[in-house]
């Protein structure tokens, strides 16, 4: 838990011929009237407090009157883009409250506030700096997660739809100590799919502001979801441990309240389940996840140095040699998933499998 997981900033790497033409494919490349670069423009801005009076690394921006009116409406065409057809009717029934920007992290993300003015209704979506290891990160999370995700992106811009539920960080120090014995066992075996659906994507960096807990009321108890919310960190570190969420000192009471609450075979149990449900998406999605795999293998998102390190760590702990001869993150990711694939699926499902 004290070892020092990352400490260099990620760059951004560029999107390429062969992703941008598989984004077109699949209708994640859509012509929006604002770029990013546009929101940097702003006059002034001021801190964002929470609840408890606290900084949140956010400020929120203001802008002159004189364009304050252009990037108003559009970023509601860009809403009605993320989230209906694209038109214009619905503009008189929108307003932008609230611009802010991010001054943490690598991306430095703009939050856009869009409420509905009839019922005061109101949704988020980000605007950032488009980065190929995100894009792969976001179509994973697509393809191989129980969830699906919205985004757009233009040139150099992403736009990035909002993901609710309350943050890590404030949820493991203000809520969990209010659920009860059968809620934070419940809460432990999502931790461990969570914790082994991002090994097994290469998903890293996840600390507990990186991820969202989502509760849902059922009939009679409620229902806990893990959800990554940062997807910059897909296939760059070298260190295997960056792409296990156990070994992050910010997920520590996670990891105890699996130590306390699980016994080892259900760990085990949870984390075959969760391999098995990713094989099966594989299988569901294997025409979409081939293309992207393919553009994957021939992009850099890492280093060379990287890409060596994961390799070995991946041996050492698979003892798969086959991850020897990945030359890229791409080629490694995939060797990753056919591991998953020949082990974890049940005999029925290999007959049908056309890889």
């Amino acid at each position: 838990m004290d070892e020092k997981l990352m400490s260099k900033k990620k760059p951004s790497f560029p999107i390429n011929e062969r992703l941008s033409k598989y984004l077109i494919k699949h209708n994640r490349n859509t012509k929006i009237p604002v770029f990013y670069e546009d929101l940097l423009r702003f006059s002034g801005s001021i801190v964002v407090y929470d609840q408890h009076d606290e900084d949140t690394l956010w400020v929120r921006c203001y802008y002159p009157d004189h364009e304050r009116t252009e990037i108003d409406n559009s970023l509601k065409r860009v809403y009605t883009i993320l989230h209906s057809d694209g038109s214009d009717d619905s503009f008189e029934f929108l307003n932008v409250d609230a611009i802010d920007y991010c001054t943490f992290g690598n991306s430095k993300p703009f939050r856009v506030k869009v409420r509905n003015i009839l019922n005061d209704s109101y949704t988020y979506f980000y605007v950032k700096k488009a980065d190929a290891s995100r894009i792969y990160g976001l179509e994973f999370e697509h393809i191989l997660s129980p969830h699906r995700i919205n985004f757009l992106i233009y040139k150099e811009t992403l736009i990035e739809e909002h993901i609710a539920g309350i943050p890590g960080d404030v949820f493991i120090e203000e809520k969990l100590q209010e659920c009860d014995e059968r809620e934070k066992t419940q809460i432990a075996k999502q931790f461990v799919k969570f914790n082994e659906r991002c090994t097994l994507r290469l998903l890293g960096d996840m600390r507990s502001y990186n991820y969202v807990v989502i509760p849902t009321h059922d009939f009679d108890h409620v229902a806990y979801q893990i959800r990554a919310i940062d997807f910059d960190q897909q296939c760059y570190e070298g260190k295997l441990k960056v792409y296990r969420p156990q070994f992050f000192k910010e997920n520590y009471e996670m990891v105890m309240l699996v130590a306390n609450k699980l016994e080892q075979t259900s760990i085990e149990q949870y984390r075959r389940e969760e391999r098995s449900q990713v094989a099966k998406r594989l299988i569901t999605s294997q025409k979409r996840y081939k293309e992207l795999i393919r553009c994957m293998t021939q992009d850099s998102i890492s280093t060379d140095k990287n890409v060596k390190r994961l390799k070995a760590d991946l041996v050492e702990f698979s003892k798969d040699v086959k991850f020897r001869r990945a030359k890229t993150m791409g080629h490694i990711l995939r060797t990753a998933l056919d591991f998953v694939k020949r082990n974890y699926v049940d005999t029925n499902t290999k007959e049908i499998m056309e890889f």
